[in-house]
């Protein structure tokens, strides 16, 4: 039976293990994470959602308080129209996030950005040229455009220097949004260097609707693998979402994926930004405790464990800090949800607000447990030590199991340890 080290993902003269980190936001596929996946030889992301924030985390900047400071007056407006984002500000942040990862690099992986099409900022094509730009700028090694069909996105970086030099790639859930993207991208004269196809079963937000558990990841990724081969087109297909051990990956580089992308594993090691309690929150899932449901703001579907604080959570929306997922006019479903919730509710302090949630608060403070659907077997990929908690993994150990494990086996940590 094969491995993936026996398999390799080419790009050029270059060969990489084919072995992918999802970009897992906010600041949950850190900069440690990904650096560990280039050291050993595959790619790692990370994540450019709410960049600024996570650049006051990492760099001590001020980003956040600025703006609040400047957006004070409109707490308590309904109308978030007027809270805009620095463009000088948010490209300052890319840069210092990538640029601070890419000098720390080492090995002969490569490091991605995930950048969300859905992180509207009040100024959808404004903001996201600048995050693509600046990405760039600061010398990433590619960018995987994800949550949403992205048909203008190459436009917006076609003229940087290293629009062809980059690697860039796209998240599709169906062969008909990788079509379109290509139809619409044509005139760039500029072909994805690669597709990561995302199955129903991945973490967070699904590119399906309610009706998700109808698909079926093996075979979007054979409609996709046969319509490039007709069109003569040669882009590797990266499967994304329920690849849980070696053997899963293996079995779709023998039919011919390029790479595998995974994340739910590496969400309990000790390079991911989780918190360690909410980590044992997922080890100790059941499958009943995974749900998909529709609170987020962005309408896409999310997956993620019943037990999220930010579940029914009716704080004030904080969009004179955060914002980055108000619309063009300044909207986001979630003020309506609050504000509907608050006139029902006249003079209550405390309110619940059950159909949405205010995701850039939550996210920021790792309060949506976003996750895979096969994250109840995480319990089998560690030891349950005398307390009831299990032992955080590194990086290093889940990159090598899926790396040479055979016959789905999981190989389990050393007893008291959290590496190799």
């Amino acid at each position: 039976m094969k491995r993936v080290d026996d398999f390799r993902l080419r790009f050029g003269k270059q060969e990489l293990v084919p072995i992918v980190i999802g970009g897992m936001g906010v600041d949950i596929s850190t900069a440690d994470l990904a650096l560990e996946a280039a050291r050993l030889g595959g790619i790692g992301h990370i994540s450019d959602a709410m960049v600024k924030t996570v650049a006051d985390r990492r760099f001590n900047t001020k980003y956040v308080k600025d703006k609040l400071q400047q957006y004070k007056y409109n707490v308590a407006n309904p109308d978030k129209s007027v809270v805009q984002f620095d463009l000088g500000q948010l490209a300052e942040a890319t840069m210092l996030h990538v640029g601070k990862t890419m000098e720390a690099k080492r090995g002969p992986g490569l490091i991605f950005v995930n950048c969300m099409e859905k992180l509207t900022m009040n100024a959808p094509k404004e903001t996201l040229r600048v995050r693509l730009t600046a990405a760039l700028d600061a010398g990433v090694d590619g960018i995987t455009l994800a949550a949403g069909l992205h048909l203008g996105s190459f436009g917006l970086i076609e003229d940087h220097p290293r629009f062809r030099d980059a690697k860039l790639g796209i998240i599709v859930s169906s062969l008909r949004a990788l079509q379109l993207f290509l139809r619409k991208s044509a005139r760039t004269n500029r072909l994805p260097d690669y597709v990561v196809v995302e199955g129903p079963l991945a973490g967070g937000h699904l590119g399906f609707g309610m009706d998700w558990a109808k698909y079926d990841l093996a075979v979007i990724v054979a409609e996709i693998r046969a319509w490039l081969i007709a069109e003569k087109l040669d882009i590797p297909l990266i499967p994304a979402g329920g690849i849980f051990t070696g053997s899963d990956a293996a079995a779709f580089l023998e039919n011919g994926a390029g790479a595998v992308q995974v994340a739910t594993r590496f969400t309990v090691t000790k390079e991911c930004g989780l918190p360690e309690d909410v980590q044992q929150h997922y080890f100790k899932a059941s499958e009943e405790e995974i749900i998909v449901n529709q609170i987020s703001p962005t309408g896409y579907p999310m997956r993620m464990l019943t037990g999220s604080p930010a579940i029914g959570s009716g704080i004030r929306p904080n969009c004179e800090a955060y914002g980055y997922l108000l619309d063009s006019n300044g909207n986001c479903s979630y003020i309506d949800a609050y504000n509907k919730q608050v006139a029902l509710h006249p003079g209550v302090k405390k309110i619940s607000v059950i159909d949405k949630t205010c995701l850039c608060t939550h996210m920021r403070n790792f309060d949506v447990w976003t996750c895979g659907h096969y994250t109840y077997r995480l319990k089998d990929t560690s030891r349950k030590s005398a307390d009831g908690n299990y032992q955080i993994l590194s990086a290093e150990h889940v990159f090598h199991d899926y790396q040479y494990s055979t016959d789905n086996a999981i190989a389990l940590p050393e007893a008291g340890s959290t590496s190799e």
